[in-house]
């Protein structure tokens, strides 16, 4: 008798990642592993000798599982041999044809946005084309305490009163039943531009295109807001160019691909295939500074540099938050559809000081969260999800506190606000891979503990009774239980390769910067640096740790470890001066002064000695 089983190739076991430098546990508890296992390094030789590539620079592509065909593909993304057909998008063809008509009967058509960068950068998106094509615009982003996240009852009288026949609303909406009902009896058709995970049933309107929509299938849930706008505008601009009285030549998107680069890594959304080439480009059109608004915000944050992706998410995507999370929601999408540079220019500062302000305020919440996380971890220290709440925090910064909790305690975190006049508590919450947040949420506004909420896997927020919130925390550990613990078990630095302080060099990095943009979904390079001697450590600007490591051979590298002097690892490196660390860290380029150099950004340490 034929033996059939003896024919079935059985799965290899799962390799063990190799430890690096022997660390087990760092100075943040974590152990250090090779992020390339046995196959992938067969890879990484592979491209290294076939494209003739750095073997660093190999490594980094089979660590983010590149091919060794799709290797060159990868290095230059070519947005025209990524884009998809619009029509893949459900009810795009509707939205398109929706928009057209507005535009061919010069209606007036309000834009209902969101109040973070994502929702800026769609509402100044779609107002700016349909406004050099002739249709007048009217953006309302609401109130975040007056008015809540998404569309309003009120907020859409105000805007029919003032006589638009066409809503869209961009990043949000996907569950705006009501909202959308008093909106059909005032005579709006609705179009929803949205990429928000959606419930099963969704509004009545005209067209509802969300790739995250449970009917979808056009695949690219991975994309933000903005993407879904501009694949929106490139299907009405195909309906356009066909429509009589509509003057020719239509705008250039291409153009606005800064504002699609912008809101990509502000969202955090996947840095892959098509996000990638939009961030790519964008990052091309910015340099060029033809946005007067965007102009500004780079002259307010001292960037002086052509600007880098890690600047969007970092220096550039908080200030324009700024204004939603406690000034004035709107300032954000006004200033990136600003052609005037003055206006823009005081806008700009504008937002430059809510931003020092709302630091200010979210340092303060911050270390009365962390007091309140420490002391549930001293109770229950396998905890899956931290919940801290402050009477006196501002509802614009709690998913920054949340976000802080994640990054330091490495599980998933909510921070809610003080309670509303009704015994509401507004939150906002943040996770780690694996482990669904906005899918949790949702389950919890099903199971009557939550009055609303959703959100994405990675984050989410939440409105719920200033009585229930241990209930509601119970809830959701519970629901997040298995696949944070999963996350905290596999937790681990993944480190590309090794380097010494000479080997950080400019064509290194240069070579490095072809494989980006990185973050989410295409992580930045770690590199791990053997037993590095502190030659100085010091505290500079807002409690970040500056410090200069030196070689063996006697070459230096200076490094930068942010927001952290109080924290375990600042401490660390400011008492190692003159003895020797391993160091993890990524490479930037510090262009102070007019001379480039590379530098550490200082991810985490460990003591040689184990």
């Amino acid at each position: 008798m034929l033996d059939l089983a003896a024919r079935v190739p059985v799965p290899p076991e799962p390799e063990t990642p190799r430890a690096v430098l022997d660390v087990a546990r760092s100075l943040t508890g974590r152990p250090w592993r090779e992020r390339l296992e046995s196959r992938t390094v067969l890879v990484a030789q592979a491209i290294a000798q076939a494209h003739g590539l750095p073997d660093t620079l190999a490594r980094v592509l089979a660590g983010r599982e590149v091919t060794l065909e799709a290797a060159p593909g990868f290095l230059a993304p070519k947005l025209r041999d990524l884009m998809p057909d619009p029509s893949a998008l459900l009810d795009m063809d509707a939205a398109a044809e929706r928009l057209s008509r507005a535009v061919v009967r010069g209606e007036r058509v309000a834009i209902f946005g969101d109040y973070d960068v994502d929702g800026a950068c769609s509402a100044a998106l779609l107002a700016g084309f349909l406004e050099r094509v002739g249709v007048t615009t009217r953006i309302h982003i609401p109130d975040r305490i007056t008015e809540g996240y998404g569309p309003n009852v009120e907020a859409i009288r105000t805007l029919a009163a003032e006589g638009a026949t066409l809503l869209v609303a961009v990043d949000c909406g996907t569950a705006s039943h009501e909202p959308f009902a008093e909106a059909a009896r005032l005579g709006l058709d609705v179009v929803v531009l949205d990429h928000h995970q959606a419930p099963e049933t969704l509004p009545a309107v005209a067209a509802l295109v969300n790739p995250n929509r449970q009917d979808d299938l056009s695949g690219l849930g991975h994309l933000c807001a903005a993407g879904v706008v501009f694949l929106t505008l490139v299907a009405l601009a195909r309906v356009l160019r066909a429509a009589p009285g509509v003057a020719q030549p239509l705008p250039n998107l291409l153009d606005d691909l800064d504002l699609v680069a912008l809101a990509t890594i502000a969202d955090v959304v996947p840095l892959t295939g098509l996000n990638r080439a939009f961030v790519r480009q964008g990052l091309v059109v910015m340099r060029g500074r033809g946005r007067p608004g965007l102009a500004a915000l780079f002259d307010a944050a001292g960037l002086t540099a052509a600007p880098e992706a890690w600047h969007l998410g970092y220096l550039i995507g908080p200030r324009i938050n700024a204004g939603g999370r406690i000034g004035d929601a709107s300032l954000g999408a006004r200033l990136l559809g600003c052609a005037d540079p003055l206006a823009a220019a005081r806008m700009a500062e504008a937002l430059d000081r809510l931003n020092r302000e709302r630091q200010a305020i979210e340092a303060a919440a911050l270390e009365e969260a962390t007091a309140q996380a420490e002391r549930l971890l001293g109770d229950a220290p396998d905890a899956p999800v931290l919940l801290a709440a402050g009477p006196d925090w501002h509802p614009g910064i709690v998913g920054l506190v949340a976000a802080r909790l994640k990054e330091r305690f490495r599980r998933p975190a909510f921070a809610f606000a003080a309670a509303t006049p009704e015994g509401l508590a507004t939150g906002s919450g943040r996770s780690v891979p694996g482990a669904d947040i906005g899918r949790a949420v949702r389950a919890a506004v099903e199971a009557g503990l939550a009055v609303k909420g959703g959100g994405h896997a990675m984050a989410a927020g939440a409105t719920v009774p200033a009585d229930g919130l241990s209930a509601f925390a119970a809830f959701v550990a519970e629901r997040l239980a298995d696949p944070v613990a999963q996350a905290l078990a596999a937790d681990a630095l993944l480190v590309d390769a090794r380097l010494t302080a000479g080997g950080a060099t400019p064509e290194l990095f240069a070579a490095l910067q072809d494989a980006g943009p990185f973050g989410s979904g295409c992580p930045e390079p770690v590199f791990a640096f053997a037993a590095h001697r502190v030659a100085r450590a010091m505290i500079v600007g807002s409690g970040h740790v500056k410090a200069t490591f030196t070689a063996g051979d006697g070459r230096s590298l200076d490094a930068i470890a942010f927001r952290c002097a109080e924290e375990p690892l600042g401490r660390a490196l400011l008492e190692a001066q003159g003895r020797p660390l391993h160091l993890a860290a990524a490479l930037t380029k510090n262009a102070w002064g007019g001379r480039e150099r590379i530098e550490a950004r200082i991810l985490d340490v460990a003591d040689p000695a184990g």
